[in-house]
């Protein structure tokens, strides 16, 4: 493993432990050249299918792309990192078990818009604008409202 600090190639590990979800290892390792510490995460390569986009381009499905636009939406909100590794990873569970090849974007997009508005309805609001791209405010109002209405129903001041 190269070292992130000095680029040296040889590092030794030091300490091994299991995931949270026992779906990672975990591994403390230690630059032989420079001897500085750092984390890696080693998990198994799993197979995604490929995500079409709307102009009709394929791409492989990106984790971290899932993870950065959820983080984007949630800044500054009481939403940890953790809690959005976990929809990402329930996301993925779901994706690998449909055993498709491909899946649009849009359904992977409604996807996360249901678990933000399950943990956290600004969040929610902030990607559903981004992600469905509102022509103007009365689309966003219209939001809204049918979010209000959901709540009316299930309760909620």
């Amino acid at each position: 493993m190269k070292c992130p600090f000095c680029g040296f190639a040889d590092t030794k590990v030091i300490d091994s432990r299991l995931g949270r979800e026992g779906n990672n290892i975990r591994r403390r390792r230690e630059c032989v050249d420079c001897e500085r510490r750092f984390t890696t995460y080693e998990r198994v390569e799993e197979t995604l299918p490929l995500v079409v986009k709307k102009d009709g381009r394929r791409e492989p499905f990106d984790r971290q792309k899932i993870i950065s636009g959820m983080q984007r939406a949630c800044e500054k909100r009481p939403v940890s990192i953790a809690t959005i590794e976990k929809m990402v990873d329930r996301l993925e569970v779901t994706l690998q078990e449909s055993g498709e090849k491909e899946i649009e974007a849009s359904r992977i997009g409604k996807a996360v818009m249901e678990a933000l508005h399950d943990i956290d309805e600004v969040a929610y609001v902030r990607f559903a604008s981004v992600y469905r791209q509102f022509k103007d405010i009365n689309e966003f109002m219209a939001e809204l409202k049918e979010i209000l209405a959901k709540d009316e129903g299930k309760g909620r001041p």
